[in-house]
């Protein structure tokens, strides 16, 4: 996870990218094949992969939410496929948004529940016929997987944040890249830069010349005036924790205290005890992250669910018929899939 890496992963490389260099070198020979040669099993219905180049968070859970609402206002009836980080399940699990824990499913997993049936499991194909015979689901949402080549994708929509790019540019675990970026881009159908930034220039550049459709996004707080004038013990346990402090400043809230914690991180009682208390004795109310909520549902008391407020976002398109479009090209990939056979 991004919070968990090598802070090096961000910076411009230096020895210690180059002291990793042969292990990077190993990682992205045998992720490269295994993206160009592994057998990608087609359902019987399309499937939009929402991915990402790198380890850590890009913002693909609220894309996949905004592509899943433009295909409900298109008639179609999505569902999400989810590996669900740290879920337990060995079966594919259609996930219960007001019973499922995320130490069962996943904190992600459960806010795309809140949108369309998601369904869980490592084995994606298994989760995607689950979904197609069991709920009626005609249009299947991958969030993340773009690398794990167990499925075929008909169209895959890559995400880049603006800010953070692609790092160093170089492989795990010398860097954040999954595979070479080349490899990658062969298995792209389009990108998406996310937010603001210069970081992601450079690949942005790269896609274009490799003939890939260029799409720009930003988030927007929900509620801003619920957070306007007040201030807050920021914590998140997220990729980019610090997307989420300056999400909080710009909906109007003073961030006087921020406390970071690993990309999706289960609290100890005495890490929310120490929070509540120290929010406390500073006059401060807690603010945190949906996907922290999402992990805290399950895991906190009433009483700190209750003094918490949650900063939602959403992903906002610049263009407003690029969901549609994608959509489109996802439901045209699939047609030409089928008559091929």
């Amino acid at each position: 996870m991004t919070s968990e890496a090598p802070p090096f992963w961000w910076e411009k490389p230096d020895w210690r990218v180059l002291a990793l260099s042969p292990l990077s070198a190993a990682y992205a020979v045998v992720a490269g094949r295994r993206m160009r040669r592994a057998p990608r099993e087609k359902v019987e219905a399309p499937v939009l992969c929402v991915g990402n180049f790198t380890v850590g968070g890009t913002g693909k859970t609220p894309v996949a939410i905004a592509l899943a609402r433009q295909a409900k206002r298109m008639q179609l009836n999505p569902g999400f496929l989810s590996r669900g980080h740290g879920g337990s399940f060995g079966e594919p699990h259609i996930v219960d948004a007001h019973h499922d824990a995320a130490k069962h499913v996943g904190d992600e997993p459960l806010l795309l529940a809140e949108h369309a049936p998601v369904a869980v499991t490592p084995n994606r194909a298994a989760g995607a016929r689950l979904l197609k015979e069991k709920l009626g689901c005609d249009f299947l949402i991958m969030d993340d997987g773009f690398q794990s080549a167990r499925l075929h994708i008909d169209f895959a929509l890559v995400v880049v944040d603006a800010r953070y790019g692609i790092g160093n540019g170089r492989v795990i675990p010398g860097g954040p890249l999954r595979a070479n970026i080349v490899d990658q881009l062969v298995f792209t159908s389009a990108l998406l830069k996310m937010g603001e930034g210069t970081a992601a220039d450079a690949v942005v550049r790269q896609a274009a010349r490799a003939g890939r459709p260029i799409f720009e996004a930003h988030t927007e707080p929900r509620a801003r005036k619920r957070f306007a004038g007040k201030r807050f013990l920021a914590f998140a346990g997220i990729g980019h924790p610090d997307k989420f402090f300056r999400t909080l400043s710009e909906a109007g809230g003073e961030v006087v205290l921020a406390k970071s914690f690993p990309d999706h991180h289960f609290y100890a009682e005495d890490e929310l005890a120490e929070l509540a208390a120290t929010a406390k004795r500073d006059g401060l109310r807690l603010a945190t992250t949906a996907k922290d909520a999402a992990r805290l549902r399950h895991g906190a008391s009433q009483e700190f669910l209750e003094q918490l407020d949650v900063l939602e976002i959403d992903a906002v398109f610049e263009l407003d018929h690029a969901p549609e479009r994608i959509i489109d090209e996802t439901l045209d990939a699939w047609r030409q899939r089928k008559l091929r056979g």
